[in-house]
């Protein structure tokens, strides 16, 4: 049986295995413009970026089996709570706080099982930017709401770098060509891991833009669109 100092020692064990896998992966960046709400990374070959539901959408930085294995489970509950209630209750408050953050707060406190190697974030388009929701989700299950913007990265001080661009120059009226322009200087801040003024040249290596964009005007059913970048 393990005593309470074991199990503490084997969590701590297991975020820093967690934070050193995380630590290559390509940040990610959401913005909230008058024209809609953006996630902004870059991706080799497998898609970063995916719809949750109408008006929802998500990215992460993790292992892939994780990542695929949050996506279903997210799509699935946000379509059972739409079927089952209303749209209007579909919002990324629910998924994240019902459906995500109890199954990664099991997993990581098990030590007898694998955790989840993940950081996700999530956006949620409203009528206007100042109503956009962002919200972040690690690996030990606990979240963070945010509006305007918002980053997920490798490490707390790339994100932190990262932020600090953002409110430097983030606005909600900057149209979506300048919006892009700023997230993928703020993505170039995060990938530069080790703080010397360049991008992490395996980031930068045989990967490309890769945009996600719910759009506010649209009166199309679905608002998502995925774009690629070069």
């Amino acid at each position: 049986m393990l005593s309470p100092y074991d199990w503490q020692e084997s969590v701590s064990q297991r975020a820093q295995y967690i934070e050193n896998r995380l630590k290559g992966g390509s940040p990610i960046v959401g913005l909230a413009i008058e024209e809609g709400t953006l996630l902004y990374t870059y991706r080799r070959h497998v898609r970063k970026i995916y719809e949750i539901y109408d008006r929802l959408m998500f990215s992460a930085i993790g292992q892939q089996a994780d990542v695929e294995a949050m996506r279903v489970t997210a799509i699935d509950f946000a379509h059972q709570e739409g079927f089952a209630r209303s749209e209007s209750d579909v919002t990324i408050g629910r998924v994240v706080g019902f459906a995500l953050s109890s199954p990664l707060k099991r997993a990581f406190g098990d030590v007898t099982t694998a955790p989840f190697v993940i950081h996700a974030l999530f956006a949620e388009m409203a009528d206007a930017p100042k109503n956009d929701l962002f919200m972040t989700l690690v690996y030990d299950g606990d979240f963070t709401a945010h509006r305007n913007y918002a980053v997920a990265a490798g490490t707390l001080d790339a994100e932190k770098r990262m932020a600090e661009l953002l409110k430097a120059e983030y606005r909600a009226d900057m149209p979506q060509a300048e919006a892009l322009k700023l997230a993928d200087k703020v993505w170039r801040v995060g990938a530069d891991l080790d703080a010397n003024g360049e991008p992490d040249p395996e980031l930068l290596e045989g990967s490309h833009p890769e945009i996600g964009f719910l759009d506010r005007a649209s009166n199309r059913e679905r608002r998502f669109v995925l774009r690629e970048g070069r």
